[in-house]
Order: structure tokens, then C-alpha cells, then sequence
């Protein structure tokens, strides 16, 4: 196991979230979205790149394997969703999504320390 490049792909996952974040909702938010949409859809080829790369560094640092690197990518999706949510349209962490991302902290813990 590399965590070298599990935490690159994790910190490259993250990134990706927060532009598909903006991609997709900011249209629902901002005027300026609005206006850039066919933009913010140009922004799909930079993001499909980067999650790519995100991709080949986990399987490299989980030594091949696929499964790990999809549970750390829908883990920084679950976080990132949960705070751009929470800043941007103030909708707050209730007990059913606090434990949502106590179990999707659960599962980066189990990828990276069960042997």
C-alpha cells in the first residue's frame, strides 16, 4: 500500500467534487451559472481528467485493486457534497446524514487499515 498516492487521488478526488458541485448545482444558485452554463459543460472534460488520474493513483496505491479506490472516491463525494451543501445553501447535518458520513468515514478507515 502506498499512501502517497492514496492521499494524491484522495486531495484529486476531492477537487473534482467541488467543480462537480459547481457544475451541476451552481446553475440552481447563482446568476452567474446561469449565464456560463455551456461553460461550466466544457468544465466536464478538465473534471473527467482529473477523476482519471484520481483513479489510476489510488489503484497504484491500493496495489492494483479496483474496489478500494471507488469506496475513497464516493467517500469524497459524501463530504464534499455535505459541506459545499451546507455553505452555500445553509442546509444543515441531521442525525440521518451525520451518520451517512460517519459510515462513509467508516468505510476510507476499513480500505486503508483492515489487512
Amino acid at each position: 500500500m502506498n499512501y502517497r498516492y492514496i492521499v494524491l487521488s484522495f486531495s484529486m478526488f476531492l477537487v473534482g467534487q467541488i467543480l462537480v458541485w459547481i457544475q451541476v448545482n451552481g446553475p440552481l444558485i447563482w446568476d452567474w451559472a446561469k449565464t456560463w452554463r455551456w461553460a461550466l459543460m466544457l468544465l466536464g472534460v478538465p473534471i473527467t481528467w482529473l477523476f482519471m488520474e484520481a483513479t489510476s493513483y489510488v489503484v497504484q496505491g491500493f496495489g492494483g485493486l479496483f474496489w478500494p479506490g471507488r469506496f475513497i472516491s464516493f467517500c469524497a463525494g459524501i463530504f464534499i457534497f455535505t459541506l459545499m451543501t451546507y455553505i452555500f445553501r445553509d442546509e444543515t447535518i441531521n442525525l440521518k446524514t451525520a451518520v451517512s458520513l460517519l459510515l462513509a468515514f467508516s468505510l476510507i478507515v476499513v480500505q486503508l487499515f483492515w489487512k
